[in-house]
């Protein structure tokens, strides 16, 4: 199983940064590879589209409001894995409420694919999508 794990700091506060990013259907609020995001079971799926119209399908598998993180599982995607959990959580900053840290982690099994190329695919898409939320936090 490989993994692979990006942390970036924000320029907002815990809560700010949760209540962007802490619902499950919220991708497109600050992610532009999600464009579009369906929820289906009563929240607990995500059928997303990225922008070549590539569907992807999400389960939640772990939820805490109170530490501010959650775990989701693809069901379906585009992506050369299987097996893939990922979380993404946000980090308070001791002494400051102005930042956060912003951590996301996953780990897969490749299929059809070597470890590195997997690890090079999801570090690359976390780092662009928290370099997004950043930009997004900036000119909020």
């Amino acid at each position: 199983m490989a993994s692979t794990s990006v942390s970036r700091i924000v320029p907002a506060s815990p809560d700010t940064v949760w209540n962007l990013i802490g619902g499950f259907d919220a991708l497109p609020d600050w992610l532009p590879y999600i464009p579009e995001s369906t929820p289906l079971e009563g929240g607990r799926v995500r059928r997303l589209k990225n922008p070549e119209g590539e569907v992807i399908i999400e389960r939640l598998v772990d939820f805490n409001e109170t530490e501010r993180h959650y775990s989701y599982a693809i069901l379906q995607a585009p992506f050369p894995v299987n097996g893939y959990v990922s979380t993404i959580r946000v980090h308070a900053i001791p002494g400051r409420d102005d930042i956060a840290e912003v951590q996301w982690s996953g780990r897969f099994n490749p299929d059809n694919a070597t470890d590195d190329e997997v690890v090079d695919l999801f570090t690359g898409v976390y780092r662009d999508g928290l370099d997004a939320l950043h930009k997004t936090l900036a000119a909020a």
